[in-house]
């Protein structure tokens, strides 16, 4: 459904819902407020240049699939490791630490999808959540052995970058649960 032309209005809110939506999913079940993008418009003005920059250059952006999949996988963790870190700052569990950092990472998306019909890639076969789960565990197990904050954070990066291309590379998946 993504082929579909939306107004500019409606591309430019799903864009925005798919910028701040998996930390302001985070956020609201840590009850942290002000929500991040709220905090800081600056949010509001990096995903407004995001837009425009869309906007006049999608023909070369849609000829880029492999980049922006690179770059997506490059975000889903940082992201990841900053909502583990964020949700730790605010005493939460470990385990629930890393189910908020994979929540930052893709709920994002997952909401874009929900929004233009299309099936999240959470529910597809393909190893999206499952890397940024690996790489929050990761985290976690470093922070607790006092490992550098920097080398922790670059290697449970680079663990979920390679999960993902090696996923995408090699066309893996988890199995599939069946139903009856």
């Amino acid at each position: 459904m993504r082929d579909q032309e939306n107004d500019l209005f409606g591309a430019s809110f799903t864009g925005f819902v798919t910028a701040i939506g998996g930390g302001t999913l985070r956020d609201i079940m840590l009850g942290s407020y002000p929500l991040v993008w709220i905090g800081d418009i600056n949010f509001l003005y990096a995903i407004i240049c995001g837009v425009i920059i869309a906007y006049f250059f999608s023909n070369q952006l849609m000829r880029l699939t492999r980049t922006l999949r690179v770059f997506d996988t490059l975000g889903i963790a940082f992201f990841t490791i900053l909502g583990v870190e964020k949700a730790l700052q605010l005493g939460v569990r470990p385990e629930i630490a890393a189910i908020m950092g994979m929540f930052s990472a893709v709920m994002g998306g997952v909401l874009r999808d929900i929004l233009t019909n299309e099936t999240p890639v959470l529910f597809r076969k393909e190893i999206y959540a499952t890397a940024c789960l690996a790489g929050a565990v990761l985290y976690l197990l470093l922070f607790q052995l006092e490992v550098d904050r920097t080398i922790n954070l670059a290697l449970s990066s680079l663990v979920i970058v390679l999960i993902r291309l090696f996923a995408v590379k090699y066309k893996l998946a988890l199995p599939t649960f069946k139903r009856g």
